[in-house]
C-alpha cells in the first residue's frame, strides 16, 4: 500500500496511478475533500481510499498516518509532496531574508518530513522492508536567486533524503528524492503560474514522466536522486 502525502493533480495522481498499476493499494492525502471523488474515479481497477489532512500540521500527520493504518492497511511506501500554490509571493529574495522569513519554510517543508519518517520508519525498520520518496525543488541542489527563502529549505530537505539512503542502505528501506526544477503539468502550481504573466517563462514537466522514474526508483533502490530540470538556465 502507498500514501501519497500531498495529493494533487498533478504529480501526485500520477504517483498513485503509477503504483496502482502495480497492485498497490492507494491512501490519497490532501487538505480538502473537494477533488477526491474525481481523483477516485480517475483511477479505476485501484483500490483507493481519501483522507483530508493539512500534512504539514503535526497533529494531523499523525491522526491520518494512523487512520490510513487502521482503515487501508500498512503503509508500506509513502510519497511526500505537499505544495502550495500560493506560495510565490512570499518567497523574499536571500538578501533581504532574515532568519525568521528562513525558519518558515523549514517548518512547512522539513519538520513534516521529518516528523513522517518519525512516525512510519520504526515498522518499516522492523519489517525489513519500505520505500519513503519525496518530492523536492531543484533550488536545494543548484543556486536559484528568484527562489531566494525557499532554496535553504529545499537543500535542507535534499541533504535529508540523501543520508537518510545511505543510512537505511543495508536495512531494507529505501529512500529517494524526486528533485523537480520546473512547473508539472496539470499541477495547481502550474495552473497559477500560468494565469499571470511573471515575466519570464518555466519549462514543464509531464507528471507521468516522474511518476515513471519514482516506481523506477523504488523498484529498483539503488539511487537516491533523480533529477527533473527543465530551467534553461540551470
Amino acid at each position: 500500500m502507498i500514501a501519497v502525502l500531498g495529493v494533487g493533480p498533478g504529480l501526485g495522481l500520477s504517483i498513485a496511478r503509477r503504483f496502482g498499476r502495480e497492485g498497490f493499494t492507494t491512501a490519497l492525502v490532501s487538505r480538502t475533500d473537494a477533488r477526491h471523488a474525481a481523483y477516485r474515479e480517475s483511477l479505476p481497477g485501484v483500490t483507493t481510499h481519501t483522507y483530508t489532512a493539512d500534512v504539514t500540521d503535526e497533529v494531523q500527520l499523525k491522526a491520518v498516518l494512523d487512520r490510513i493504518a487502521a482503515e487501508a492497511g500498512e503503509i508500506g511506501t509513502v510519497y511526500f509532496g505537499p505544495a502550495d500554490a500560493t506560495a510565490g509571493p512570499g518567497i523574499t529574495p536571500l538578501t533581504e531574508a532574515g532568519a525568521d522569513t528562513l525558519r518558515a519554510p523549514f517548518e512547512s517543508i522539513v519538520l513534516p518530513a521529518v516528523r513522517l519518517v518519525e512516525a512510519v520508519l520504526p515498522r518499516m525498520l522492523a519489517r525489513g522492508s519500505g520505500s519513503l520518496l519525496f518530492a523536492g525543488g531543484l533550488s536545494g541542489k543548484y543556486p536559484m536567486p528568484m527562489l531566494g527563502s525557499l532554496a535553504p529549505a529545499s537543500a535542507a530537505l535534499r541533504m535529508y533524503v540523501l543520508t537518510l539512503h545511505a543510512a537505511l542502505r543495508e536495512k531494507g528501506v529505501y529512500a529517494g528524492t524526486l528533485t523537480i526544477g520546473g512547473l508539472i503539468e496539470r499541477g495547481d502550481i502550474h495552473r497559477v503560474f500560468t494565469e499571470q504573466d511573471h515575466g519570464f517563462a518555466v519549462g514543464t514537466l509531464d507528471p507521468d514522466d516522474i511518476a515513471e522514474k519514482a516506481w523506477s526508483l523504488h523498484a529498483a533502490r539503488d539511487e537516491a536522486e533523480a533529477e527533473f530540470n527543465a530551467m534553461a538556465a540551470v
